[in-house]
């Protein structure tokens, strides 16, 4: 309790002990999966599972906080369990060397997925799943200096979005932290029982007076 001793002040030693019976996957390891495994992996969730095919690419790692150089073509997925279990010994971090659709047949059960992908076509897929396992996710997504975030339960994703193929723009690594942020708390707030504001999407951005702006938007219901 010495270690979570900030956070007991903020919901008790109930809440906290609640969330060492919690877990989540966060799907993708990569800029937003980073800074998720930094913000949830010392936060007292009891298992994570990393979610993440891919190896650490030389031009990524500015943007990609739990890697170093050297790092290069090592699996992110390990990277990040390691260093969440590095941070806090109370975490079970668990990686998976593949994509969503392959860790979605393993039959793994979690109370949140959030999302750290990086394309439309996934972020369907996690979609879906969490509508067959009547799970909530969290959704989002950064590029160049905007970013949206929504935690999603009776609203589908698929409705709301068209589903294409897209090359992102430019990306600077605050906007990165910021989403994974938010993400964050959300999840965070829904793991301890507290309120969330569902089926709502955030869109931030800044616009050309370097103004911070701030839009939200309902979500279609199923």
């Amino acid at each position: 309790m010495r270690y979570f001793h900030r956070q007991i002040q903020l919901w008790g030693e109930d809440t906290q002990l609640l969330l060492q019976n919690k877990k989540i996957a966060i799907i993708g390891s990569g800029g937003l999966g980073s800074s998720l495994a930094f913000a949830l992996g010392s936060s007292g969730i009891g298992e994570i599972h990393m979610v993440d095919f891919d190896e650490v690419s030389h031009h990524n790692i500015h943007r990609q906080i739990a890697f170093k150089i050297g790092d290069e073509g090592k699996n992110k997925a390990m990277l990040n369990a390691k260093l969440i279990e590095l941070r806090s010994p109370h975490a079970k971090a668990i990686a998976h060397e593949c994509d969503f659709k392959e860790w979605s047949k393993k039959g793994i059960k979690v109370d949140l997925i959030i999302d750290a992908t990086d394309n439309l076509p996934t972020r369907a897929e996690i979609n879906i799943y969490a509508k067959e396992q009547k799970l909530p996710w969290v959704y989002g997504s950064v590029e160049a200096f905007h970013g949206q975030v929504a935690f999603i339960e009776a609203s589908s994703f698929s409705d709301a979005f068209k589903i294409i193929q897209k090359t992102p723009e430019g990306i600077a690594t605050p906007i990165v932290m910021h989403i994974a942020s938010l993400q964050a708390n959300l999840a965070l707030r829904f793991l301890a029982g507290l309120s969330v504001k569902k089926d709502m999407l955030y869109y931030l951005f800044f616009n050309d007076e370097g103004e911070l702006v701030t839009q939200k938007f309902g979500l279609p219901k199923n």
